[in-house]
């Protein structure tokens, strides 16, 4: 198994931020980031905010980004950790069995998770969150409430395994503490 492989989960309309800075993060760690999404392709992020007098989000088209491996091909056992991404995407991803499956075992393994914005949706619908304390954007609060979480309005809460974020304005503060996990699962291996 190799301990510098991490999961980074993408759909399109994933958004960019939340995607790109922890992806550079990892590599200045020396991690390989490896991105992962329903098919092997190119997927279009997204930028989200809320506008001045607005209250609602508005999102603007990002970057792009290449999927290195669907979900059906990944061998879970290959990675030290993961990352839900935030943005539309994951509303929609979430149902996929394979990424089920792999959500599941980071959270059975004890491996490293982080998750951010919307990314709270997938492991919310993979039952992985019951009894846990999260971050995640305040509009997914009863995502996460109503699957057995709790919510926390904090730039970064730590959980055990589990790192999170609200936002992309959080990437400060709640990407350092994950790679932190990360670093310590692979020295101690």
């Amino acid at each position: 198994m190799s301990l510098n492989k991490v999961l980074i989960i993408v759909g399109d309309a994933t958004e960019t931020l939340d995607t790109m800075y922890p992806y550079y993060r990892l590599i200045e760690a020396g991690f390989q980031p490896v991105v992962a999404a329903p098919e092997k392709r190119r997927y279009q992020m997204v930028l989200h905010e809320i506008k001045p007098g607005w209250t609602i989000t508005k999102e603007w088209e990002g970057y792009t980004i290449d999927a290195d491996v669907a979900f059906a091909d990944v061998n879970e056992e290959e990675y030290a950790g993961i990352l839900f991404s935030g943005g539309r995407a994951p509303e929609y991803i979430r149902y996929d069995a394979d990424l089920v499956r792999i959500t599941k075992h980071f959270f059975a393994t004890n491996k490293p998770v982080a998750s951010v914005c919307h990314g709270v949706e997938i492991p919310a619908y993979a039952d992985c969150v019951r009894g846990r304390k999260m971050a995640t954007v305040p509009k997914c609060q009863f995502d996460l409430e109503v699957c057995g979480g709790t919510f926390v309005n904090e730039a970064c809460v730590i959980d055990g395994n589990l790192v999170s974020g609200r936002t992309f304005h959080d990437n400060g503060q709640y990407v350092g503490p994950w790679i932190k996990l990360l670093e310590a699962a692979r020295d101690s291996a």
